[in-house]
């Protein structure tokens, strides 16, 4: 039963993130963290090796199809997300669980404002 729930939330993540351009942790740590009772270590990591392949490439084949994707722009930030991301994630392991779950609330929380409230 579990392993039908997690492609249930995958197909859900997939569509959210092609559809909101979110890299889908904004949606799918908090249902791993909360409904799944993942740590927040957990969420991010699982998160991480679970989008790189699917939404990566497959929504970007939409987006490149219909004219929506500067290639050379995505080339450079994708040279850098991929090694920022191993820093990234060893800086991770020295926070707290607590401190990790709270700054990533805090970032949601700061985005979600700032695109309610802007013109």
């Amino acid at each position: 039963m579990i392993n039908i729930l997690y492609i249930v939330v995958g197909a859900l993540v997939g569509v959210f993130g092609g559809v909101l351009g979110l890299g889908g942790g904004a949606i799918l740590i908090p249902i791993l963290v909360y409904i799944f009772k993942m740590t927040q270590h957990q969420a991010q990591g699982t998160t991480l090796a679970a989008m790189v392949p699917p939404i990566g490439l497959l929504a970007a084949i939409r987006y490149y199809q219909a004219g929506h994707i500067n290639i050379k722009i995505a080339v450079l930030i994708a040279a850098r997300f991929f090694i920022g991301g191993y820093f990234g994630g060893g800086l991770a392991q020295r926070v707290s669980e607590l401190m990790l779950k709270k700054m990533f609330g805090i970032f949601l929380a700061t985005v979600g404002l700032y695109m309610y409230f802007s013109k």
